[in-house]
């Protein structure tokens, strides 16, 4: 292909994308731009998935693993941000980024392969390229969390690790979370104790402005 040519399809690719982001289609067009990588940026209008859940005894490490399996994640080769990172991998993000994320409503999030504290809170990018952000929760939490009728605004407290008020971990879709505090720790006097995140999870997806809606 000539020089002339090259330039030519290199911009008719990026003015097809540019259309394609206008309509919520450049997740699929993004893809295919890299020759069907499996890299997709936070999807601006796919349904978001359920709620996951491990209700079972173990420990912490084997809640994580068992989740881990049931969506399908497997752990970040590196650090970088959620929309560049490959599809079915599983990364952490410090309370404190994760907080002004979802308040800001920012259009990315900034991922770690380790946690690199102890209230950090990991995240899973599913197959679809949905991400689903990983803590635990009360039982009543949960009955409400997995109900076949939830209602439609849920007031959620997700803890980044397991304490005696939130044993169950869960995995709940990111588009359906809103925020309007941030992350505090559940005793003062435990610097290394779980962060709590108290956010309403809606019964649809509700962050289309922030991946790039009107």
């Amino acid at each position: 292909m000539g020089g002339a040519t090259r330039q030519i399809y290199g911009w008719g690719l990026v003015l097809t994308m540019l259309g394609a982001a206008a309509f919520g289609q450049w997740p699929v067009l993004a893809k295919a731009a890299r020759g069907g990588g499996k890299t997709e940026v936070l999807p601006m209008q796919k349904a978001a998935p359920s709620v996951v859940a491990v209700d079972r005894q173990g420990s912490e490490q084997e809640l994580r693993k068992a989740l881990r399996e049931k969506n399908g994640v497997s752990e970040l080769s590196g650090n970088g941000s959620f929309a560049q990172a490959p599809i079915e991998r599983f990364g952490f993000i410090s309370a404190r980024m994760l907080g002004m994320a979802l308040v800001t409503q920012s259009p990315d999030l900034g991922l770690e392969k380790v946690a690199q504290n102890s209230g950090a809170f990991e995240v899973h990018k599913l197959a679809d390229g949905s991400g689903m952000l990983v803590g635990f929760v009360g039982r009543d939490n949960l009955a409400e969390l997995i109900a076949a009728q939830r209602p439609k605004t849920l007031r959620l407290a997700l803890h980044s690790s397991p304490s005696e008020k939130a044993p169950v971990i869960v995995a709940v879709p990111i588009v359906k979370l809103v925020a309007d505090r941030m992350p505090f720790r559940l005793d003062p006097k435990k610097p290394d104790g779980p962060m709590v995140f108290d956010m309403d999870l809606q019964g649809s997806a509700n962050r289309q402005k922030a991946q790039g809606g009107p």
